[in-house]
């Protein structure tokens, strides 16, 4: 399989492409008698050279997604994500500051506000990694400090790490905040001025 696919990908490359060519023309001065006897060998070495002047195969460049189809697959992340805490019990406290870093999370996921690829780097670990980490080793240590009581209580844990990912998701906010702060007042700016 790995043969045919090899010698299907020679047939249809330019080196191949360009040796035809010549040896076609090859052909066509056999067919006038210029090359006597030896047209064989005319043919093959003007398909050999053809082949060798070709301008080698180039890989095509890799297609990463860009940040809008980052956004979209990351909102399907978000999405799952969202099903699997409705199917996880938490302590209300847990649950009170989860339910604000999803709000603030399905804000920032909307279209038109994240692009910076630190930013979406930053919504993508919490969605699809530290999210999903800090509920799951929850749901793990509640099971063994009911089983071992006198530990420190996981929600406290469970609690500040969503506070700390909430801050993160903050931050993001605010630096989108003053982008458009920012860009509205030099908007004014330039309104101002060309109005002198």
């Amino acid at each position: 399989m790995a043969t045919s696919d090899r010698l299907l990908r020679y047939a249809e490359s330019r080196k191949n492409l360009t040796g035809c060519a010549c040896g076609i023309a090859g052909v066509g001065i056999a067919l006038t008698g210029a090359a006597g006897a030896l047209w064989p060998l005319v043919v093959a070495g003007l398909y050999a050279a053809g082949a060798l002047i070709a301008p080698p195969e180039r890989p095509d460049a890799p297609h990463f997604p860009d940040a809008g189809e980052q956004l979209d697959a990351l909102r399907e992340d978000f999405a799952t994500l969202r099903a699997y805490l409705a199917e996880t019990e938490l302590p209300s406290a847990a649950r009170d500051r989860l339910t604000a870093l999803d709000s603030l999370v399905e804000a920032l996921l909307e279209p038109g506000w994240v692009s910076d690829p630190e930013h979406l780097h930053v919504l993508a670990r919490a969605v699809r990694q530290d999210v999903p980490e800090a509920v799951d080793a929850f749901v793990r240590t509640r099971w063994w400090a009911r089983v071992a009581p006198g530990t420190e209580p996981p929600e406290r844990h469970l609690e500040r790490q969503l506070s700390a990912l909430h801050d993160e998701a903050a931050a993001i906010a605010a630096a989108l905040q003053e982008a458009e702060e920012l860009r509205q007042q030099t908007h004014t700016r330039y309104l101002e001025e060309r109005g002198r």
